[in-house]
């Protein structure tokens, strides 16, 4: 098996109580760079929603004079999904409602600066 740049980050961020799955995401084509999920979860089409959420975020942000997205957090029922992004690549987490949140955000931004 090889070992991306991204794996250990994202096996750190896949450690977190609830976290069901981490990646690294092209913002531009929605296409997983690495991933580290659990079974079940269906790795190519959150990577190309989140993606997706991701950019019409930030060009809603522009748009408004906001800056940059530093964060963005879905909200759902049984859990949600955090993105992070830098430059073309955004850091995506899919956790459960019981994930501490606050932790993950911390992690996901200092982890987010590692993206190159």
């Amino acid at each position: 098996m090889t070992r991306t740049p991204y794996a250990e980050l994202l096996a750190m961020l896949s450690r977190h109580r609830g976290v069901t799955g981490s990646f690294v995401v092209s913002e531009r084509d929605g296409l997983a760079v690495d991933s580290n999920v659990q079974i079940g979860v269906h790795a190519e089409a959150v990577a190309a929603l989140a993606a997706s959420l991701h950019r019409k975020a930030r060009l809603a942000c522009g748009a408004a004079g906001c800056g940059e997205v530093t964060f963005l957090r879905l909200d759902a029922e049984k859990g949600g999904i955090c993105a992070a992004g830098r430059d073309d690549l955004v850091l995506v987490t899919i956790s459960e409602a019981r994930a501490n949140i606050g932790l993950l955000r911390v992690e996901m931004m200092r982890a987010a600066k590692a993206l190159t």
